[in-house]
């Protein structure tokens, strides 16, 4: 596994301190936020999950805690849109340069409109995949909001 990648290489850029954890990626779990928080130990509310949607035709990413659902709904508002689909992940994984269950926030290919659920901003430290399955990173909430330039807004159903 990689010691480093684009997105540990970014928070590192940005100077931005966080710790890189690494668990056995398992791809036929149910749910692949849901494993990775159970592998490390941490509360579900803890280890965020990141998804690509498309809002009104354009790409966004929408970052929450893994054992949360996005309101597409929610999410539109809070981007300013006016309604919102999860993107397909062969279109997800084009457009950032990562596999999905390897999906981070953090030096995408392209930059798009992000959201981080507010609620995740009140916990001591979250972890967000680091561009890798298998592979996360333990940081503040809100050095990563700020990395992802994110909008802190309720988007969770």
């Amino acid at each position: 596994m990689a010691k480093t990648t684009r997105a540990t290489i970014a928070l590192a850029k940005l100077g931005i301190a966080f710790t890189v954890h690494s668990y056995d990626y398992d791809p036929d779990a149910e749910s692949i936020g849901l494993q990775a928080a159970e592998a490390l130990g941490e509360q579900p509310s803890r280890v965020l999950k990141t998804l690509m949607a498309e809002l009104d035709g354009k790409p966004v990413c929408v970052v929450l805690p893994s054992d949360r659902e996005v309101s597409m709904k929610k999410l539109a508002a809070a981007l300013g849109g006016k309604s919102a689909t999860m993107m397909k992940p062969a279109d997800a994984e084009r457009l950032t340069g990562y596999y999905v269950g390897g999906i981070s926030p953090f030096a995408q290919k392209k930059q798009v409109p992000t959201a981080i659920e507010q609620a995740a901003l009140s916990e001591p430290h979250v972890f967000i995949n680091a561009g890798q399955r298998g592979y996360q990173v333990r940081l503040d909430p809100a050095d990563a909001r700020r990395a992802m330039k994110a909008v802190a807004a309720s988007v969770v159903a």
